[in-house]
């Protein structure tokens, strides 16, 4: 709480030395002028402080800070003498008369702003952003100061997710938006908008207040098909490549259609996911996140492009289809089918450090996935200022397996999973008025299965589950059928500069597991190794949400409280537990816009968190084959305290942007759990009911300035996370404390007209601390620089190179990839004729270490190899 009192006091002390200048503008007839610029600068001095565009009815408004007791005025209007006056710097009213003026311009060559300012919108010019070597927009966003594209396609503004990615308003993809961003070629758009404070619901934008941000995809034609068609074959494998994406929008309708194959390491797959923080708090809220219950143990993947290590064969097709119905309804279908197959091939050395010793582990791992998947989004909608609908039905289906080998202490070992889940939902909210108010309805159903399976030869954990003796295979089984739906209804109305939301809400969940451990010897285990679990929960909570806007201060208190019960039980085993909680979470959210460049966004809040079934189950469950767990005890639960605050500065005419955060959070549990590694490094689980505190820490901070005049893009960014608790190791309390330190910079300038070059580093050290002991510090460095020669006659020639370095024990682990491109382009034709080749050097071995709770895990990971690739690339 002393973080919050400090940052209210400092607001406090902000809203004290505003000051506020309004008036109105016209001219010597009494006409109102419209768009005149009145800007505020330091006296005597050509620096600007703040500045405002007058609206329809002639009237302006700037708030500013300054210690100066005067400052400059001035209103400038074409076709009007500009005014320069000198005020007092004091809260007052200024209206000014403007005389008529002609002027006789001199012949000049205007070229745009690259960004451009509008109320709450940000224009982004294309062009200004855009290179020779780019081909779709997500290529030139990631050159865009303000905006982040992080390496799974997730778009951060100011370092927030967005909330909505729109093409022409329209929001065809639901959260899907790598679909667009990867192939939606950049030539086609003019600009890509930022929507500050965007709320979507567009009957609620005069009621309730957004602190989100959307992006909008606007084209250059109202009318456009476009997309690309690729072809590309290659050796060393034998190498294919192919992507056929035909796009068409327009007013009343939008298509976006894809199949693509390759087996060259790049992840389409990541077009499917759902990336937009609206969808992914849905996920959460709805609890549709899929469980895994096993898994065979994998290696940990290389932190760099997936392009170098990813050993795939995937085909992914998708059709997405928006239609325009009548009295404002859209009609929205999404299908995707995925079906991909990846190989993995290295080995891991396992340090387990516990308070008796040093554990060592050495797998060499050999695994197979097998990716098979249909989802299916069925919407209709309609958005206006009147009233809101929509309703979407959704099926997922994933038919996955894996399989893995190993060898272990030179002897063999197998894996095999079938690892299953479906989904089918419905999800329903509509708004519409009754009287001065506004009534909301959700409903959300929906309906699970999990079922899987583990097989693992030969068997393991003798002692548990063969009497100290050696035996063939163990299998693992597994069901999970879940039922949830969430209802709510609440009432919005708002009173001056408040907005009151009254809601009400019930909460119901259903989950059967089923799950038992057979092994080859045809024994009868115990009950202790299977589950008949029956779970029932369910919340009624009522929560009165009220919003408070007026001038610069935007306020949202949250007061929910919950009723929360569950009834848990399996018979077999004798185990039951009743549980019923009633919890108060408030969260108070504030905003200050300390004038046109600078914002403050603080947030403090109280949660309470009950365990989910796959923590708590009083049987055995064979996770992979060296880790076995069981949760016989209460339900897990945790209060959280969190606290937030950011400070953030944009300044558009300059392309200037920073952001920087602080959150802490502090969680008090009411379990420990206790992890005992034996001789072999398997991993036995268990959890005691004892409370403890775990503390987390994190700061990080970002800054980009983009230089027209050379057209350069500047970043430079840093974090720091710090985690504190306590873990049961082999029977001995251990306190637990690991850190990461990241500094990042990056940088893409044009050195000459044919010559651009892209920089980015990261440097990374990781600290980890049982109790007094401190483990030695692990350094990771990577860099990636491009060279991209524009030639003569479309020719372009692209060297990517790429270092990467892991130090510990003073033992430097190093990397060093590069890559030729040459391209081609008949503009006529719109045709590109390319050739790769990647991983020049041969480099087919990385090496990268994992800092974990108490053990560091290195890991070998065998490469692609050198592949020399040739595309033909058409623009549709």
């Amino acid at each position: 709480m002393r973080i919050v009192f400090w940052l209210l006091l400092f607001l406090c002390n902000c809203l004290y030395s505003q000051t506020v200048i309004k008036g109105q503008i016209s001219d010597t007839r009494g006409k109102v002028i419209v768009s005149a610029s009145v800007s505020i600068y330091k006296k005597s001095s050509s620096a600007i402080i703040a500045y405002s565009i007058t609206d329809s009815k002639g009237l302006f408004a700037i708030t500013f800070a300054s210690p100066d007791p005067e400052v400059d005025l001035e209103v400038r209007c074409m076709g009007y003498e500009t005014v320069v006056s000198a005020i007092n710097n004091s809260t007052q009213i200024k209206n000014f008369i403007l005389s008529e003026k002609s002027f006789i311009l001199k012949e000049v060559s205007v070229k745009a702003a690259p960004i451009l300012q509008k109320g709450d919108t940000l224009r982004y010019l294309v062009n200004s952003f855009s290179k020779e070597q780019d081909r779709s927009i997500g290529d030139v966003l990631k050159r865009m100061p303000g905006i982040e594209v992080l390496p799974d396609g997730k778009i951060l503004y100011q370092g927030k997710a967005i909330n909505k990615y729109y093409i022409e308003g329209l929001d065809l993809l639901e959260g899907k938006y790598n679909l667009a961003n990867d192939n939606l070629p950049y030539q086609e758009v003019s600009q890509v908008q930022i929507l500050e404070n965007h709320q979507p619901i567009k009957t609620l934008d005069s009621l309730q207040f957004s602190d989100r941000t959307a992006l909008n995809i606007k084209l250059k034609n109202s009318y456009t098909f476009t997309g690309q068609a690729r072809i590309g074959t290659g050796f060393s494998p034998l190498l294919w490549d192919a992507n056929i994406t035909p796009m068409l929008f327009s007013k009343k309708r939008q298509m976006l259609t894809t199949y693509q194959t390759n087996n060259t390491g790049d992840n389409v797959a990541s077009q499917l996911k759902k990336l937009t923080i609206e969808d992914l708090l849905n996920q959460f809220e709805n609890n549709s996140e899929k469980i895994d219950w096993l898994a065979v143990q994998q290696l940990a993947n290389p932190k760099f492009s997936e392009k170098r290590w990813l050993d795939n064969s995937i085909h992914l097709l998708s059709s997405n289809y928006l239609q325009k119905l009548q009295k404002d309804y859209e009609l929205r279908v999404n299908v995707s089918y995925l079906n991909d197959y990846q190989q993995q091939k290295g080995f891991t050395n396992t340090q387990f450090f516990t308070p008796s010793g040093t554990i060592d582990l050495l797998e060499e791992k050999y695994n197979q996935f097998y990716y098979n998947s249909l989802q299916t989004n069925f919407t209709l909608q309609k958005n206006t200022t009147k009233n809101y609908f929509k309703n979407s039905l959704e099926f997922q289906g994933f038919w996955d397996s894996q399989r893995g080998n190993i060898v272990l202490n030179n002897e063999g070992l197998k894996q095999e999973l079938s690892n299953e889940y479906f989904r089918f939902s419905n999800n329903l909210k509509s708004i519409f008025s009754l009287g001065k108010q506004k009534l909301v309805l959700f409903s959300y159903l929906g309906l699970n299965k999990t079922p899987q399976e583990l097989r693992v030869n030969p068997g393991q954990f003798e002692g548990l589950l063969n009497e100290n003796k050696p035996y063939d295979s163990v299998t693992q089984h597994t069901d999970l059928l879940t039922y949830f739906t969430n209802n709510t209804l609440s009432m919005i109305k708002a009173v001056k500069y408040f907005t009151l939301e009254s809601k009400v809400g019930l909460q119901l969940e259903n989950q059967k597991l089923n799950s038992d451990i057979v092994t080859s010897t045809n024994s009868v285990l115990s009950p202790d190794f299977s589950n008949t679990l029956d779970w029932f929960r369910s919340k009624v909570y009522i929560d009165l949400q009220t919003q408070f806007k007026k001038a610069n201060w935007r306020i949202e208190l949250s007061t929910p409280i919950n009723r929360h019960s569950y009834r848990i039980k399996d018979s077999p085993l004798q185990q039951s537990e009743n549980v019923s909680q009633t919890t108060f979470e408030p969260r108070l959210t504030v905003n200050y816009d300390i004038n046109s460049y600078w914002k403050i966004n603080s947030s403090a809040g109280i949660s309470n968190q009950f365990g989910t079934i796959n923590q708590l189950h009083y049987g055995y469950i064979l996770q992979n084959y060296r880790s076995i767990k069981r949760i016989d005890s209460p339900l897990p639960q945790s209060k959280i305290q969190n606290y937030n605050v950011g400070v953030s500065f944009r300044n558009p005419v300059k392309a200037l942007f920073f952001n920087t955060s602080y959150s802490n959070v502090q969680s008090e549990n009411n379990l420990l759990y206790q992890s005992e590694v034996l001789a072999n490094g398997a991993v036995a689980i268990e959890a005691i009911e004892q409370l403890n505190t775990r503390y987390s820490h994190n700061f990080s901070t970002r800054i980009g300035k983009y230089v027209s005049a050379i057209k350069s893009n500047l970043t430079l960014n840093s974090s720091f996370a710090l985690q504190e608790f306590q873990q049961s190791i082999n029977g001995n309390l251990v306190d637990i404390a690991n850190q990461n330190l990241i500094f990042g910079s990056k940088i893409d300038t044009d050195l000459t007209d044919w010559l651009n070059l892209e920089y980015a580093g990261s440097w990374t050290f990781s600290n980890n601390k049982l109790e007094e002991l401190k483990q030695p510090q692990v350094k990771q460095q990577n860099h990636v620089l491009n060279l991209n020669f524009n030639l003569k006659n479309k020719q372009y020639l692209g060297l990517k190179s790429e270092y990467v370095s892991t130090t510990l024990f003073n033992k430097r682990n190093e990397n060093l990839f590069a890559d030729f491109i040459y391209r081609y382009t008949s503009q006529k034709k719109k045709i590109d004729f390319e050739m790769q080749m990647n991983n020049i050097f041969g480099t087919n071995n990385f090496k990268t270490i994992n800092v974990n709770d108490y053990s560091y895990v290195t890991t070998n990971f065998l490469l692609r190899p050198r592949q020399l690739l040739f595309k033909v690339r058409f623009s549709l």
